[in-house]
């Protein structure tokens, strides 16, 4: 594989975690679950 194919194959794949990370955080019931596994570590 090519440097600039492994490059654009990386770039992409971050950018898929980056959209999936944040759609996640459009949907309230996964930030209160996420705020109090946060919260429990205290």
């Amino acid at each position: 594989m090519k440097p600039h194919t492994k490059r654009l194959l990386a770039w992409v794949s971050a950018s898929i975690a980056l959209l999936l990370v944040f759609a996640l955080y459009t949907r309230p019931d996964f930030m209160v679950t996420l705020s109090q596994q946060v919260w429990a570590c205290f």
